[in-house]
């Protein structure tokens, strides 16, 4: 791209054509204050005036978000002019804003208190009536809190760029005007898929998920048995919350906490996701050679399974009936290891650690219930145990590297790693599918065409003469594209892999949020690569495991062996397996 000359602060540099002032000031060594730009893409079009500066050229003071940069533009930052109307700006935001900071999650990552602090914003400037609240926490996952809202439309942009879906959108007009979703209904009557992607963009605690904390000390008080297990994805991003580089892997400091927060167990959910592995493998070839509804989509993601219940729920058959792997993981744990050790599962608490906030949702579902015993009985985001650690004194980063619990639900394979990655279910898959329909493993544990941020990825390998196609989306926009397909009698594909999140779980609603403003250590890209450091530390972890390939997890085949029989038998399908059913698009 071409350079051009421009001046800040009667200083000269050459930055790309094409740019806005943000931008280019950013590249130069200069942070203006804003609430748009530098996070994930979604933008409000300048209508915060939050980082109004000074340009030739034009009328008045601009938004530097969306103003372009042009050959010989001179720019000024810190003219009382400019100073004094975003000042002004964020000191009327703060007029129609709920100030109990102490008690907002948000506390110490609120991005309003962020600029209120570098544009020296004076409290209580400007007083009057305000907005109408609307506090809405009946879903299990998110919590919307109107009284917090800047109406910076993040949450909008955010829902529409990732799936297509206008849930969210401006209610009302002028002063009354709030953010919800249609008919400023609940989030429960609402075509929501609870992804928390909106969770994830919003720059106040206008939208968080529904903490889990206080029954965790609930069960912790009444003497629970309290079995934990942690997504992958967890480790790969749980040290952002203490300062660590993004794309560090602290799972051994994340299981030494976990230990020292006094549960009686801690294991890794990637030994239920090699037991997901061989029950979906399983169903996947007994489609394939018994004439079964194809092409298969996976189900492991909470958030694609409400948006296939919502919007296609006429493809509903076509759609793996496993559960998630924390579900299947809590589902064994309240039946075999009970049995095992001689528990009653009604003393047993069952703790995910999870990247997802719709997770809390899946885990409330009927179907993942047996005689009015929950398969998992509590779900923590990633977000939420970084609270909880910091909560206890714990200083995370002198913790030692500790191991999980080995003893029969310990044994997990780098397949299980990379579910945590768009395109890591399917691999984990293939491995073991390959294997089912050749007799033998495949010459390569990579499946290189499945890797990558790609909205659609597809394959193709033969295998005892036939060709396997599969393909992989992720975030409902992609996703679409392939159900459309299915629905027109069009689709190639035997097998698909869809993630509710862009990027998968790496990137889910409750995992640490990515704000330049509050990681001064990192590089000035990282919105455009943190979803590659992240999933990096998984392929890491999938390439120094000895154990690769989820069918030679001897602890699984050990459980086929002692308990359920083979993968899909009865006992596997009553435990494992789970159905799904039309939800409308909105409740009454």
């Amino acid at each position: 791209m071409a350079l051009i000359n421009i001046k800040i602060e009667g200083h000269s540099y050459q930055v790309e054509d094409g740019l806005t002032i943000l931008e280019a000031a950013r590249r130069c060594g200069y942070e203006i204050p804003s609430l748009c730009a530098f996070n994930h893409g979604e933008c409000n079009r300048g209508s915060c005036r939050v980082c109004l500066v000074e340009a030739t050229g034009a009328r008045g003071l601009v938004a530097s978000c969306v103003y372009p940069v042009n050959e010989g533009i001179e720019i000024t930052i810190s003219s009382p002019k400019a100073t004094a109307a975003r000042r002004t700006s964020v000191e009327l935001m703060l007029s129609n804003h709920s100030m109990k900071c102490q008690q907002c999650d948000k506390n110490g990552r609120c991005e309003l208190l962020h600029v209120a602090k570098l544009t020296g914003a004076r409290e209580d400037m400007f007083l009057g009536a305000k907005t109408p609240t609307t506090i809405d926490k009946v879903n299990p996952s998110i919590v919307r809190d109107t009284s917090k809202c800047i109406l910076c439309g993040r949450c909008i942009a955010r829902c529409q760029n990732a799936h297509g879906n206008g849930v969210l959108g401006f209610e009302n007009r002028g002063f009354a005007t709030i953010v919800g979703p249609a008919g400023n209904r609940s989030f429960d009557k609402s075509p929501c898929i609870m992804c928390g992607q909106c969770v994830n963009v919003c720059p106040t605690g206008a939208l968080m998920e529904k903490s889990e904390i206080s029954a965790v000390d609930a069960a912790m008080e009444a003497g629970k048995y309290i079995v934990v297990q942690t997504s992958p994805a967890v480790r790969a991003a749980l040290g952002e919350e203490f300062g660590m580089k993004i794309g560090s892997s602290v799972g051994g400091k994340m299981v030494a906490a976990l230990k020292r927060l006094g549960f009686k167990k801690v294991y890794d959910t990637d030994y239920a996701a090699d037991l997901a592995v061989m029950e979906e493998v399983a169903e996947l070839k007994n489609r394939m050679e018994n004439g079964g509804v194809l092409p298969m989509i996976t189900s492991c993601s909470p958030g694609w399974i409400n948006y296939a219940e919502t919007y296609y729920s006429d493809l509903l058959g076509h759609i793996s009936t496993c559960k998630s792997p924390h579900e299947m993981f809590g589902s064994i744990v309240k039946s075999y290891y009970a049995e095992k050790n001689g528990l009653d599962p009604k003393d047993i608490f069952v703790l995910s650690i999870m990247p997802c906030v719709a997770k809390k949702f899946e885990k409330e579902r009927p179907q993942l219930q047996h005689d009015g015993i929950k398969d998992v009985d509590a779900v923590l985001t990633t977000r939420e145990l970084g609270d909880l650690i910091k909560r206890s004194g714990i200083i995370f980063k002198e913790l030692p590297d500790e191991d999980f619990d080995k003893d029969l639900l310990g044994e997990a394979s780098g397949a299980g790693a990379i579910y945590g990655v768009t395109g890591g279910v399917m691999e984990a898959a293939l491995r073991t599918l390959y294997k089912q329909l050749s007799g033998k493993e495949h010459d390569s544990f990579k499946f290189e065409e499945l890797r990558g941020f790609e909205g659609v990825k597809e394959a193709s390998f033969e295998v005892n003469g036939k060709t396997v196609n599969v393909a992989v989306a992720h975030g409902m926009k992609n996703a679409k594209l392939l159900l459309d397909d299915i629905k027109a009698g069009k689709s190639k594909y035997q097998f698909i892999e869809i993630m509710g999140c862009p990027g998968g779980c790496i990137n889910g609603g409750g995992q640490p949020y990515v704000r330049p403003c509050f990681l001064p250590n990192e590089d000035y890209d990282i919105l455009d690569t943190y979803k590659e450091k992240r999933a990096a530390a998984l392929y890491a972890e999938d390439e120094k495991n000895a154990l690769r390939q989820s069918h030679n997890n001897a602890q699984v085949q050990q459980l086929y062996k002692d308990f359920l029989g083979e993968p899909n038998s009865a006992k596997a399908k009553q435990l494992l397996h789970t159905s799904y059913a039309a939800r409308p698009a909105f409740k009454d």
